[in-house]
């Protein structure tokens, strides 16, 4: 089994940002790690408090991933990234795993922001 992050900001506190910004992360993650819904075990959704017009798991459901999913907000840590989702997905297999950082998430970890 593997473990891959992932983070994403959203423009804006809709259900379409939310659930592009969503569908985007997914897609990323899962063109750079070469895996989909077959693979994964399971995926945690968490969201930074400024952002619950919608769940995560609705715009990854609509993109075919019908694993079990769950939406938790985060920690509102004062100064800590804004308008930010993070996804943290298992998956069966084994090989490298690229942890996929977009947009103003670069920031969190530009360690691995370069990795896809």
């Amino acid at each position: 089994m593997r473990a891959i992050r992932g983070a994403i900001t959203v423009e804006q506190n809709t259900d379409d940002a939310i659930t592009a910004a969503t569908q985007e992360l997914l897609a990323e993650v899962a063109r750079t790690n070469r895996v989909g819904p077959r693979d994964t075990i399971s995926m945690f959704f968490t969201l930074t408090p400024d952002l619950d017009a919608v769940f995560p798991a609705r715009g990854a459901r609509a993109m075919g991933w019908d694993v079990p999913m769950l939406d938790m907000q985060e920690v509102p840590v004062p100064g800590a990234l804004e308008r930010c989702l993070r996804v943290l997905l298992h998956v069966e297999g084994r090989g490298p795993v690229h942890h996929c950082y977009l947009g103003g998430a670069r920031a969190l970890r530009p360690d691995l922001a370069g990795e896809s």
